[in-house]
């Protein structure tokens, strides 16, 4: 089995179409359709079905598919780690994290990277836990700031808990105060009002429903499905209050009134994460460094 097998038999799986992988690879459609049938021969089991220019997978390319995506991912890390210059004066980090975080935690820990390393870049994806849980699995990312407990427990990967961050009720100036006036509101206070709730998969969304129906209502939507400035932005215009991070509320501009949430009140855990099987590249790991020590 060769590397650039593996890489033609991804390209044909991820456009199930000969020629356009062939065009994605940069080599001739036949002398791809040649290394596909040598990897079948060798692997000794069809990978495609292949009917009327309809391209799916078999259950053995089903199988393989992951696995080479996963060997593809280590070997571009391997060579991103090979390339990296001495004292960390070239490089990469690829990182990700939830919406919440880039616009709290991340700004001023990045700043104080990218100023010792400027020349390392930067590369950030956003998302929910479960979806970064899934990136860092197939090798897309080096680290990933998630919210514990992870949605599915993998132990393929490796997660240090870096804070637990308190959430607060916010909502606009103009509308009445959550709570009846109160500086503190209790979750039981929220039955009635209209929440701005985030998109399905996200992980506050679940956080703050769970909570609601701990204290045996079912929370009330005015609008739901946005990400978190979105949200934000929702409750500035009065359509409804909010359950965010604390560590939100003060980036996010004039226009919203924080009230925080009466004791217990509600809490979530913040982990970095990576792979167990993988080191993360040298750049990563001065990045985690830095993320733990902050």
């Amino acid at each position: 089995m060769q590397f650039q097998q593996l890489q033609y038999f991804v390209a044909v799986a991820e456009t199930r179409h000969f020629t356009r992988a062939a065009e994605l690879v940069h080599v001739a459609q036949p002398s791809l359709s040649q290394q596909i049938k040598a990897l079948e021969r060798e692997l000794g089991a069809d990978l495609f079905r292949r009917a009327r220019g309809n391209i799916t997978l078999t259950d053995a390319g089903e199988a393989l598919l992951p696995l080479a995506r996963r060997i593809l991912a280590d070997t571009e890390t391997a060579r991103h780690e090979v390339q990296e210059v001495a004292q960390l004066r070239g490089g990469r980090v690829r990182l990700g994290a939830t919406p919440s975080l880039c616009t709290g935690l991340l700004p001023d820990v990045l700043r104080a990277f990218h100023d010792r390393y400027p020349g390392v870049r930067l590369l950030i994806e956003e998302g929910g836990s479960h979806d970064l849980v899934r990136e860092l699995a197939r090798g897309a990312l080096d680290l990933a700031l998630v919210v514990l407990p992870l949605p599915t427990p993998s132990p393929a990967l490796t997660t240090v808990e870096l804070l637990r961050e308190d959430l607060v009720v916010v909502s606009s100036p103009d509308a009445t105060r959550p709570g009846r006036g109160r500086r503190t509101v209790r979750i039981a206070d929220l039955e009635g009002e209209r929440l701005v709730m985030f998109r399905h998969g996200y992980d506050l969304r679940e956080l703050t429903v769970a909570a609601c129906r701990a204290e045996g209502f079912e929370p009330e939507f005015a609008v739901e499905g946005g990400e978190m400035d979105a949200v934000l932005g929702f409750v500035r215009a009065g359509l409804g209050v909010a359950v965010v991070p604390r560590m939100v509320a003060p980036r996010s501009g004039h226009g919203l009134r924080v009230t925080p949430l009466a004791r217990p009140g509600l809490h979530r855990a913040i982990a970095l994460a990576h792979r167990s099987d993988v080191a993360p590249p040298r750049a990563a790991r001065e990045l985690q460094r830095m993320l733990l020590e902050r």
